[in-house]
This record gives structure tokens, C-alpha cells and sequence, in this order.
């Protein structure tokens, strides 16, 4: 015969096994809970991976040589995804851009040529910066030590257009200085300026200093002082009308990552 248990007991027991009932229950909706949540958070948190593209990108020509090993680096983490630079001066490839040439993203070496592209590129971001040297003839011949040395008729300096960022800061220094400068030839590029002086058709030039890494002791760098320098800002932008936007602007937001910055500094640009 089974022992009858006094009210208060028989309420204890009565309670133990309902909460035992339902530990398991809680259980299971405390599990799907964190099933749920665990399924939502990646999507929500996680970028979406690009899909790889063919990218075309103009850039500015003192930055062939270091976007090559910069592009080569970027296709070697992003597979599928291929990276077709065409470098000319910024005004070239402003001018490529407002007659809708066919690309992706757009790197100048100026602010100045950026702004005036603001209803074709989405916002911009610096990705370096450079400096500029006089690049003398082999041997520097004319023992040429600083910017009022270019003003001597003697010497055949070099310079590139105005209307050509690296142009226009050269203008801006000689100008600074007070020095009267007569080019005997403005070239529509940095690469230009520099050829002519590695060749010897030219005796000085004003380039930046990244484009005097390779040249050997085809020329010789003459450092100009900070105080009578210019600094120029390079910046980068995926362009509105590209066909691969999402794949542009990751391209754009990878020259700024820690693996990029090493690629440019390694080459001589500086900080941005």
C-alpha cells in the first residue's frame, strides 16, 4: 500500500516534476534560439564575397612600376579576378574618363584632377604620397645641387606641362623660389621627363622621386629640401559608370589595407 503524503509534501512533489518537465522543453527552445542566431549572425556581419571581374584601371604613370606588383599581388588573393592598368598622365586619363572610356576605377596624382571628376567617381580615397627630385644627367656633368642651378641657360632642363600634376607642382616650386626656368621641352608625362634625361637628351628634370628608383646610374638624384618641395597626394576611386562596381571598389578599399601600404612604401611612396 502506498504511503498517502501530507498536502505540503504532496504540492513539493508536485512542483519538482512539472519544473522537470519542462528543463528539457526550455532546453530545446534555448537551443534553436542559438541554431537561429548562429545562422543569422554570419550573414548579417559577414561581407558578401566579390565575385572576381576583369578590371580596368587608368592610372597615373609614375605609378607603373609599383601597380604592376601591386596589381600581380592583388589577382594572387582575389583568383578569378583579373587587373588591366593603362597608365598615362592625370589629364589624359581625366580626359579618358569624361568621354566614358570603358573602365573601373581611376588613380590620379593629384587632388586637383580628382575634384574636377566628382559626376564620374564615387568618393575617393588618398592612397600615397611622393615628392619630387631633380633627376641630373649620368655623372651630373653641370655639378647640379639644387633648384637655382636649373635656372642657368647652359643646362637643357626638362619639365612636364603644366596642365600634367607633376607639371603643374614643378611650377609651383620654381615659382616659390623665384626661379625663371626655360624648359627646352614639356612633356605630357613624369616617364616622359625622365626618358629624356636618361637618354641624355636632356640634362635635368624635375620627376618624382619614385621614378628615379630604377633609372641605375642612368641619372642622379639631387634631393630638393622640404621647406621648397611639394607633396603629392595620390588618390583612388572606383568610377560610377564601371560594369563591376562592387569588384571596383574592393580593389579601391584594398590600396588602403596594411598589405597594399607595404607594396607603395617598399617602392618609395610615402604614407598617405
Amino acid at each position: 500500500m502506498s504511503a498517502i503524503l501530507p498536502l505540503n509534501r504532496r504540492r513539493t512533489a508536485a512542483l519538482a516534476v512539472t519544473a522537470a518537465l519542462l528543463v528539457p522543453a526550455l532546453a530545446a527552445c534555448g537551443s534553436d534560439d542559438k541554431k537561429s542566431d548562429a545562422g543569422a549572425s554570419p550573414s548579417a556581419s559577414a561581407p558578401a564575397e566579390v565575385k572576381p571581374a576583369n578590371l580596368t584601371v587608368l592610372a597615373a604613370s609614375s605609378l607603373t612600376d609599383v601597380f604592376k606588383t601591386a596589381g600581380a599581388a592583388y589577382e594572387k588573393a582575389h583568383p578569378g579576378t583579373k587587373i588591366t592598368f593603362s597608365f598615362a598622365g592625370s589629364q589624359e586619363l581625366a580626359a579618358q574618363v569624361k568621354q566614358g572610356a570603358p573602365a573601373d576605377a581611376l588613380v590620379t596624382a593629384d587632388t586637383k584632377t580628382m575634384e574636377g571628376l566628382l559626376a564620374q567617381t564615387n568618393d575617393p580615397a588618398i592612397i600615397a604620397k611622393n615628392r619630387l627630385v631633380i633627376a641630373a644627367g649620368k655623372g651630373n656633368p653641370f655639378k647640379i645641387g639644387g633648384l637655382k642651378d636649373l635656372a642657368d641657360t647652359k643646362i637643357k632642363v626638362v619639365l612636364a606641362a603644366p596642365e600634367v600634376p607633376v607639371g603643374r607642382y614643378s611650377k609651383q616650386i620654381l615659382d616659390a623660389q623665384k626661379i625663371e626656368v626655360k624648359p627646352v621641352s614639356q612633356e605630357p608625362n613624369v616617364r616622359a621627363v625622365l626618358s629624356k634625361v636618361e637618354l641624355g637628351e636632356a640634362d635635368a628634370g624635375l620627376v618624382y622621386k619614385t621614378d628615379t628608383i630604377k633609372s641605375g646610374d642612368k641619372v642622379v638624384v639631387v634631393d630638393i629640401p622640404d621647406a621648397e618641395n611639394a607633396v603629392a597626394s595620390y588618390p583612388a576611386a572606383s568610377l560610377k559608370g564601371s560594369k563591376n562596381a562592387e569588384a571596383a571598389a574592393a580593389f579601391v578599399a584594398w590600396l588602403t589595407t596594411p598589405e597594399a601600404q607595404k607594396i607603395l612604401q617598399d617602392a618609395g611612396f610615402q604614407k598617405p
